[in-house]
């Protein structure tokens, strides 16, 4: 650790302070928002149908998003984004502990989600502009951030409600609003479209900047091949906890079981990220350490393949192995997988933009992962009911290996063509000067 804080404190204060900002927008997320489907029909007593809209439309709202907040960043500057983003999210979690009123809920929802799409873009924007040449390393120790909010949030959330709820949103709420004051006197306000941008850049429509970077098939054709990289690390949700319980039960031994999942994810990153970007970096090409992260994540999947084939013991000893070790040796391949690619892909998605209106390409990136994440987990939810169903407990993992697979050659395949360098700008001439 001291490593990565003598690194983080080599870059200017800029950079110092995204990366707390990042740690600090985790912490308060996560020490909210996995209690708050249990506060709603728990405490509100909700049905089921109303507590997946208020979730529904919190990540509609983000995913629905991103593209317009990410073009506000460019045209208005990431500063003003990311104030605003912590201002509107500190009102929505404030909102989400006092209000019991469906429309205020799902308002307050909304607001949250919204937040997320001003700032995200911004952030990522922000931190490759001041990093200039250290982009791959700043965004390496940027997860690093990253997980260590993810980590600690759900702890700290845990204590919180186990006062009230309301202690939670209202601390949460009462992170966002030090974080803007901070970000509002510490943050420099410089715009993140970088310098490489045209003179005219300012003047040109909305709908022509969409248009320009919709007719950028490199950029569209790596978003697409990395949508399945944000699928695989989403199992960590979804299919691993699933697995657990199923064979473990929902008791302690169950819930024990799903915590190390991401106690191992997080504290791997934390403790590795810097080390496995430095290894990256010394041997290898961007284009082919992003298909090695794919493939890690795709071979992340074999553990819980090969468990498939062992008869699932009655109990004891035997059958809690069984639920708790495949499971996490696919997180921590997850995490190494994601250690791998992830500093890559966040630099490669400013190089394919050319360095120009970087915030909207990473807004209309986020989109489409966010498409991606929401469709293939319901692929995902139905292949693990076809399991279930069918008799086929391996069908899940086949299909998740399947797409690491096809991800990966994908991506080495853009790599091997070039398609993942940056596009070509022509210079303009400076104009004449008396």
């Amino acid at each position: 650790m001291r490593g990565t804080l003598a690194q983080v404190r080599s870059y200017e204060r800029s950079v110092q302070l995204l990366m707390v900002n990042q740690f600090t927008i985790n912490l308060g997320f996560y020490m909210l928002m996995p209690y708050l489907a249990a506060h709603l029909s728990g405490t509100l007593g909700m049905a089921g149908w109303t507590v997946g809209l208020v979730l529904g439309v919190r990540n509609f709202s983000q995913q629905g998003m991103f593209l317009v907040g990410g073009t506000l960043a460019d045209r208005l500057g990431c500063k003003p984004m990311i104030v605003a983003g912590c201002l509107l999210r500190t009102a929505g979690f404030a909102a989400l502990g006092l209000v019991d009123s469906l429309p205020a809920l799902l308002a307050a929802s909304a607001a949250t989600g919204l937040a997320g799409a001003l700032f995200n873009p911004a952030v990522r924007a922000y931190l490759a502009a001041d990093s200039g040449e250290r982009r791959v390393e700043a965004f390496a120790l940027f997860n690093v951030f990253y997980q260590a909010g993810i980590l600690l949030g759900p702890l700290v959330g845990m204590a919180l409600t186990g006062i009230d709820f309301r202690v939670t949103c209202l601390v949460a709420a009462g992170i966002f609003a030090l974080l803007s004051v901070v970000q509002i006197r510490a943050l420099p306000a410089r715009r993140a479209d970088g310098a490489k941008e045209g003179r005219d850049e300012g003047r040109r429509g909305v709908l022509a900047q969409w248009r320009g970077i919709l007719a950028n098939r490199p950029f569209l054709l790596f978003s697409a091949a990395m949508t399945g990289s944000y699928v695989m690390t989403f199992q960590i949700y979804l299919a691993l906890p699933l697995e657990v319980r199923r064979l473990g039960g929902e008791g302690p031994f169950g819930t024990g079981a799903v915590a190390l999942l991401f106690a191992v994810s997080g504290l791997s990153t934390i403790l590795l990220q810097t080390r496995v970007t430095a290894w990256c970096r010394a041997r290898t090409e961007p284009g082919r350490a992003l298909t090695l992260g794919l493939l890690t994540m795709g071979a992340a999947f074999v553990p819980l393949l090969l468990a498939t084939a062992v008869p699932v013991p009655d109990g004891g000893t035997a059958r809690w192995l069984l639920a708790a070790v495949p499971p996490v040796l696919a997180a921590l391949l997850l995490a190494a997988g994601t250690m791998i690619a992830y500093p890559f892909e966040m630099d490669t998605v400013v190089r394919l933009s050319g360095d120009r209106l970087v915030a909207t390409h990473y807004g209309l990136y986020n989109t489409v992962c966010g498409i991606g994440i929401t469709v293939g987990n319901l692929l995902t939810g139905a292949a693990l009911d076809a399991a279930r169903t069918a008799g086929l407990p391996a069908l899940p993992w086949l299909a998740l290996l399947a797409l690491g697979l096809v991800c990966a050659s994908a991506l080495y395949g853009l790599h091997r063509t070039g398609r993942l360098h940056p596009p070509a700008t022509k210079e303009e001439p400076e104009p004449a000067t008396a």
